[in-house]
């Protein structure tokens, strides 16, 4: 590696310049951030009207009805769980990347020191890439789910599919703790 007084001028303004583009990831972050607001947002809406729709179930004398709003609140229930999701990924992103690309955040080290252990533990894009899929592995087992609950199983090939479904979602839960290294040989964040 050159020293600083070994280069040319132009080598290093252009070097300067280019390790200060990694700024640009600002956008990323911020909208990254604001994405996962907005999702939190909705689920938040959603969650209120389903416990106002909810209030009306003791009241409802009709079984039919009351199966109905039973039926349509649990799979309520799975598309708020699933935007929860979709917003927890958005955070991890845009605090992963900032991590990566631009500077420790010193305030979760220092504040919650546990929480960011278990929240910033993203060394590398492999990291990043590993705990996101972690989370959209859960968003489409989640939306399995969902499809499941509606799915009407009235012959023997339905129930197969089902079954295929549950066995290929829990694989691929296996697979995806598997794929992780135990805590012990994960380098933990602030020993490096």
């Amino acid at each position: 590696m050159k020293r600083s007084e070994d280069r040319k001028p132009v080598e290093a303004f252009f070097e300067g310049a280019l390790w200060h583009t990694r700024w640009a990831i600002i956008v990323a972050v911020s909208s990254s951030l604001a994405a996962a607001l907005l999702m939190f947002y909705i689920a938040g809406v959603d969650t209120f009207y389903l416990l106002e729709d909810i209030g009306k179930y003791a009241s409802m004398a009709d079984m039919t009805e009351r199966s109905e709003l039973r039926s349509a609140s649990v799979a309520q229930v799975v598309e708020i769980i699933d935007v929860f999701l979709l917003a927890i990924v958005l955070v991890i992103f845009g605090m992963g990347i900032y991590e990566l690309y631009i500077s420790k955040i010193e305030h979760a080290y220092e504040e919650c020191r546990e929480a960011s252990r278990h929240l910033l533990s993203i060394n590398s894009l492999d990291d990043l890439k590993a705990r996101l899929g972690k989370v959209i592995m859960m968003i489409l087992i989640v939306k399995f789910f969902e499809l499941a609950i509606g799915m009407e199983v009235d012959n023997t090939m339905g129930l197969m599919l089902m079954a295929a479904g549950v066995f290929m979602s829990a694989a691929a839960l296996m697979f995806t703790e598997r794929a992780q290294p135990p805590a012990a040989e994960r380098p933990e964040r602030g020993s490096e």
